[in-house]
């Protein structure tokens, strides 16, 4: 079975760096067909699709993210991390990690059967 686990602080003040790690179990990290991926959603707002680290190591982030994050994996701990940099209020949101097949990826759906997601984890940017 599968399993992911979001893990970080649940309260960061503007202007720091945000970084959010995915323990997995059940599968590997390492390059390979599946995007390893994070969504968040902000209080009110629907799910926002905002990076993923595929095989050879190649990532995508978002447009409007791109000059403040970075998704890495570490296969020695079979985690892949998130770091958000300069957070605002704006990033206030449930954070999840998951593992996708492509297609859900280019689809933006959940429930795809070969999909797995964390719980989420609430991040809160105030001061």
């Amino acid at each position: 079975q599968v399993q992911l686990q979001e893990s970080g602080p649940g309260l960061v003040k503007p202007s720091q760096t945000l970084s959010l790690t995915c323990d997995v179990s059940g599968a590997s990290v390492s390059p390979n067909y599946y995007f390893w991926s994070w969504i968040r959603q902000p209080p009110g707002k629907e799910l926002e699709w905002i990076g993923h680290i595929a095989y050879s190591d190649i990532t995508y982030y978002t447009p409007s993210l791109r000059s403040r994050m970075s998704i890495s994996r570490d296969t020695s701990k079979n985690t892949f991390t998130l770091q958000l940099n300069s957070v605002t209020p704006e990033d206030t949101a449930v954070y999840y990690c998951a593992r996708l097949a492509p297609n859900s990826w280019y689809q933006r759906r959940r429930g795809g059967e070969d999909d797995y997601w964390g719980q989420g984890i609430q991040v809160t940017v105030s001061s």
